[in-house]
């Protein structure tokens, strides 16, 4: 019997090979991502590890994660603004930053830096202007809130006119350029805002309401954003009734086109300054420019600050025919076509 052959042993195949590389980049790629987490967590943390020194940061209402992380970043408060904004949108914070003034230190840690902004500052304060008022109301509130040392104080810095807006440039001269464009709302601000931080941020509010699609809409309608207010204005302060705004609106409108005076009763009770129950044929006389029942057109500027809905009914009245109302005393008024109508309607508001 011949001796049994011995096979000689087999070299490595393409298989084997492969099964190394794979195992090598494997290797490789945990490394990378080890290195990469570490990186990253290295930077979450304090920029000053132990420091027990603040710094003052001002995030303004409208800022963005982006924005705040330059100033974090610009403050050596955090180490790089990139991770602040990747930790931030990863877990969904970026959309949940509160501006206000802050006491931030180095020795908090990028997630607690986030945390504080999210909850925002705890002596902030909360005030609310309803639709409708006017500067020197829009003053009192601040005033009672305890954000304004006096009421003038207030005034005096809405009658400055280097507020940067395109629209600004509309707005007549004087003391109450910015009456009509404080909008109504509930705002958040600190005790250390002065009376021209609060008054930015409202103004930034009336900016983000009055849209591109209002600013086109006025467009179509051949008026300018002072007109809009201006008129957005009166019908806040006549209408009492929100089904009736854009009713109102279109009487205005209405007259407007036949170039008839407007006879708005609340530009005399503007005038006048305080609410008068029952106006007299001496006060429709009253010389100002406010004057609808003397002058022809719009006045100078808003008599209050409208809300959205007043603007709104501006910029999409109801199509009516009417070009008289008359307040029925309980909220709601009489819409008239004719003179003859309108007389009639008065004596049925009188009868009541």
């Amino acid at each position: 019997m011949a001796p049994a052959q011995v096979k000689p042993a087999e070299k490595p195949g393409r298989a084997s090979r492969l099964l190394v590389i794979a195992l090598a980049v494997i290797l490789g790629l945990g490394s990378v991502l080890g290195l990469g987490r570490w990186y990253y967590q290295q930077l979450l943390a304090p920029v000053a590890a132990g420091s027990t020194e603040v710094y003052p940061v001002k995030i303004r209402p409208g800022a963005g994660a982006a924005e705040i992380a330059s100033l974090l970043y610009t403050r050596g408060l955090i180490a790089s603004p990139r991770v602040f904004l990747l930790y931030t949108t990863y877990h969904g914070y970026d959309k949940e930053l509160v501006s206000g003034t802050y006491e931030l230190s180095p020795g908090h840690s990028l997630p607690e830096l986030v945390q504080q902004l999210r909850r925002g500052r705890t002596d902030e304060v909360t005030f609310t202007i309803p639709e409708g008022y006017t500067l020197k109301q829009i003053a009192a509130v601040l005033r009672q809130k305890g954000l304004l040392s006096s009421e003038a104080d207030f005034l005096q810095a809405a009658a400055r006119d280097d507020y940067d807006f395109p629209w600004m440039k509309e707005l007549p001269p004087g003391p109450n350029r910015l009456e009509g464009f404080l909008f109504p709302d509930t705002y958040r601000v600190s005790p250390d805002d002065t009376a021209e931080d609060i008054i930015q941020n409202m103004l930034d509010r009336f900016t983000r309401v009055y849209s591109s699609e209002y600013q086109e809409r006025a467009g179509e309608m051949e008026l300018s954003t002072l007109e809009v207010v201006t008129l957005a204005s009166l019908v806040e302060r006549e209408a009492k009734l929100a089904n009736e705004r854009p009713v109102v609106a279109a009487v205005f409108l209405n007259r407007m086109k036949k170039g008839w005076k407007l006879e708005s009763c609340a530009t005399i009770q503007y005038i006048l300054g305080s609410p008068k129950e029952n106006l007299t044929d001496r006060d429709l006389q009253i010389p100002s420019p406010y004057n609808t029942y003397l002058h022809y057109g719009l006045p100078p500027g808003p008599i209050a600050a409208p809300g959205r809905a007043s603007i709104a009914a501006v910029l999409y009245p109801a199509d009516v025919p009417y070009l008289f109302f008359v307040a029925r005393g309980d909220g709601s008024h009489y819409f008239s076509r004719t003179l003859a109508e309108h007389t009639a309607a008065k004596k049925l508001a009188e009868a009541k």
